[in-house]
């Protein structure tokens, strides 16, 4: 979401290239193209004012080391300032109590449900027992809908068909997980098409007879400057203790994500993208400064493929290596894992340098469509033997995943190459440690 004003931050740090030393007029010059590619990233004029004056004052009269040139240390004092208005620290939600509470509001067509899903499974893999309870009663879908969601991540639902009463609902939900040994609630609430006094009035009640330990707000990341306003003014009337964004990987320029903090006052907690019951991440605004100038983010994508880990799988597929055992099945399992990660394009934009070389580069996340398909037709002992695959074996794997002879050639042979490279590294690996030993 942030390769427009990645590039735009880009450009006006070149104007510092090959510049001696920072000086008050290339400092404004440069000042005065971010304040214009934070405007044309939605960032209020308010907020872009006040950073790009920040960073001028910081930047003026800087000591520039011999060995720091003035456009890197532009990019140093920009990059904390970013940080500093997203808010400077990760802030995890308060799920204490007997249960934690998380009361979840926001407009229609936010993205409340699929959030509320989505942190019902976050919290669920902390080892917490989670409940999720349905007290929208004003859209008549959203209370299947999280039934829906929560058979999907394996977390109960409470409803109650045909009430029509959200505090009731709400009450009673708490007090079924209190006798049952739940530690968290997620409560899912009704919306409306803006912040009006029915839907004030009805989350100001709710809030107050069920006195939850966090108050999340869900605004959809796509809108704007209309996300910030509407937080902004949701507060106003509710106290709420951080903000959720959603549809971050939409056709949204990042406006919201900068501002929200410095306008409202209170700090992004999440930041949700897709469907998918994984793709929700904490909000590390160090992170986010690093993606925006392009320095990608390792940490989040170390962390991603730590929660697809699997120890026991990964220490079997260890040993196939070493036997050179390596199959089908385990090249299909990988690729399972690979996407439970997320948007292949955004996991790729983690890398550092990688989000500016593939941004015209269209990377469609069924990619694996056809590779999945392709082991899918193979027979049990086709994909843990593919040497037997013969001519009339490919034509029929061929025609059953709606592929070609050659596509399927060219799978067999880049799998091919694939356990070689894999056998080699592995071998590798341990005439280092044989080395090692007889030392």
């Amino acid at each position: 979401m942030f390769e427009n004003l990645s590039e735009r931050l880009e450009r006006s740090f070149k104007i510092l290239k090959g510049e001696g030393k920072i000086t008050e007029i290339n400092v404004s010059e440069t000042v005065k193209d971010i304040r214009k590619a934070l405007l044309d990233a939605d960032v209020s004029f308010k907020v872009a004012k006040e950073f790009c004056d920040r960073v001028k004052t910081k930047a003026i009269g800087q000591n520039v080391l011999t060995a720091v040139k003035p456009q890197q240390m532009m990019v140093k004092i920009v990059h904390d300032e970013l940080v500093d208005f997203m808010g400077s620290n990760a802030s995890d939600i308060n799920i204490k109590g007997n249960p934690g509470v998380v009361l979840v509001a926001g407009l229609n067509g936010s993205g409340k449900t699929t959030f509320s899903g989505k942190l019902g499974l976050y919290v669920k893999k902390k080892g917490i027992k989670v409940m999720l309870a349905a007290c929208d009663t004003f859209r008549p879908a959203a209370i299947e809908q999280l039934k829906v969601l929560g058979e999907q991540i394996g977390v109960p639902v409470y409803t109650e068909d045909g009430v029509k009463d959200p505090i009731g609902i709400a009450q009673r939900a708490v007090s079924k997980a209190r006798s049952e040994g739940y530690s968290v609630v997620i409560i899912d609430t009704a919306g409306r098409l803006a912040v009006d006094q029915e839907l004030m009035d009805e989350i100001s009640a709710l809030h107050q007879a069920v006195k939850p330990t966090e108050t999340l707000f869900v605004v959809d990341a796509m809108t704007g400057q209309d996300a910030v306003e509407t937080a902004k003014a949701f507060n106003d009337r509710l106290d709420f203790d951080g903000v959720v964004l959603t549809k971050m990987d939409g056709d949204t320029r990042g406006g919201a994500a900068l501002s929200i903090k410095a306008v409202v006052g209170k700090p992004i907690k999440f930041v949700s993208s897709g469907e998918k019951m994984e793709a929700l991440d904490v909000f590390h605004p160090s992170r986010i400064a690093d993606r925006i100038l392009g320095m990608g983010d390792v940490v989040t994508l170390v962390e991603k493929a730590q929660e697809q880990f699997d120890e026991k799988q990964a220490r079997e597929l260890k040993k196939k290596l070493a036997k050179d055992q390596f199959s089908f099945m385990d090249f299909y399992n990988q690729i399972q894992q690979i996407k439970k990660m997320g948007n292949i394009k955004d996991l790729a934009g983690m890398i550092p340098g990688m989000g500016k070389a593939l941004k015209d580069v269209d990377i469609d996340n069924d990619a694996f469509k056809g590779v999945e398909a392709i082991i899918m037709s193979m027979t049990p002992y086709e994909r843990e033997h593919p040497e037997v695959i013969n001519g009339s074996r490919r034509k029929r794997i061929a025609d059953g995943s709606g592929t070609s002879v050659p596509e399927v050639n060219r799978l067999l042979k880049q799998f091919e190459g694939t356990r070689k490279v894999m056998k080699t590294a592995m071998t590798g690996n341990l005439m280092q440690k044989m080395k090692g030993f007889r030392r």
